[in-house]
């Protein structure tokens, strides 16, 4: 009689939850915001509406996260850093400016496409000058530690502006995405500071 051999079994390990770091979880926005351009860019009427303020609300979100947590920490690592976080403020206010321009036109305004060309472009520049003078050098001078708490940080700031209110939440909640891009900029930052703040 022929023993037959087990084969071992094979058992697949628990996948490890991989935690991004902030350089990572910000690229992926940058993704983000740049398939938003096209899908506002595309899209007519009420579409155009709705992919434009969920536009304007990552916009809000991920300008916040930097100022709040990126920028200071830029300053501090990155050689010149002071001069660059500089350089890029003005560049995020510029793209303010040209969101209120569009806000005030509106998405069916004639003129709208080639404002919000405008802005791409803008956004876009801010992005690369963004990934190559803060984001490359941050990866270099922070431990692999210090990212991953930071990327925590910028999900609490993602969760602070929801996209849509939900049903039941708090009028205050429902009011931080509504309204002109900058009024929602100034609501993000001040929940994302409250959020930020309830952490340490």
């Amino acid at each position: 009689m022929s023993v037959k051999t087990k084969k071992p079994r094979q058992t697949k390990k628990p996948q490890q939850e991989q935690v991004e770091d902030v350089v990572e979880l910000l690229l992926d926005q940058h993704t983000q915001i740049r398939d938003l351009f096209a899908e506002v860019k595309s899209s007519t009427g009420k579409a155009r509406q709705d992919a434009f303020a969920r536009l304007v609300r990552l916009l809000a979100v991920h300008e916040t996260a930097e100022e709040q947590i990126v920028h200071p920490l830029a300053r501090q690592v990155v050689e010149g850093g002071g001069e660059i976080v500089d350089d890029r403020l003005a560049e995020e206010r510029e793209a303010k400016e040209l969101l209120s321009r569009l806000e005030s036109l509106g998405p069916d305004h004639e003129d709208f496409p080639a404002l919000l060309e405008q802005l791409r472009q803008a956004v876009l520049a801010h992005a690369v000058h963004e990934e190559t003078y803060e984001f490359r050098y941050l990866r270099s001078k922070c431990s692999p530690e210090r990212l991953r708490s930071l990327a925590s940080m910028v999900r609490v700031a993602e969760r602070t502006a929801p996209t849509h209110p939900h049903p039941g939440v708090e009028s205050a909640t429902a009011n931080l995405v509504a309204g002109p891009p900058l009024a929602i900029y100034d609501r993000v930052k001040d929940a994302v500071q409250q959020a930020l703040a309830s952490r340490h």
